[in-house]
């Protein structure tokens, strides 16, 4: 009787042991898993970071460009006012 006690208990653990490995590939997937997901995450957030800061560049670009544009109307409104009053005088 003693034996078939032993006999159980080995039984017992090999179900066990099966099951903990099975339960710990599937468990390894996971975390795995949900560490590519972060990582991708991660750099879905860079690539956001480096667009928004290439935006910023660009619209810093129009703006000095748009603000030389103004400057260069206003001088030249300048001149033809200039250029009017030496032919009216």
């Amino acid at each position: 009787m003693e034996n078939g006690y032993l006999i159980l208990g080995i039984i017992a653990l090999l179900f066990l042991s099966m099951y903990g490995y099975a339960y710990f590939s599937v468990l390894k997937e996971k975390l795995q898993a949900r560490k590519e997901k972060q990582l991708e995450l991660e750099k879905e957030a860079e690539r956001l970071r480096l667009r928004a800061e290439r935006q910023r560049e660009i619209d810093e670009r129009v703006e000095k460009f748009n603000k030389r544009k103004e400057e260069i109307q206003r001088e030249k409104i300048l001149l033809e006012k200039m250029k009017a009053k030496q032919k009216a005088g």
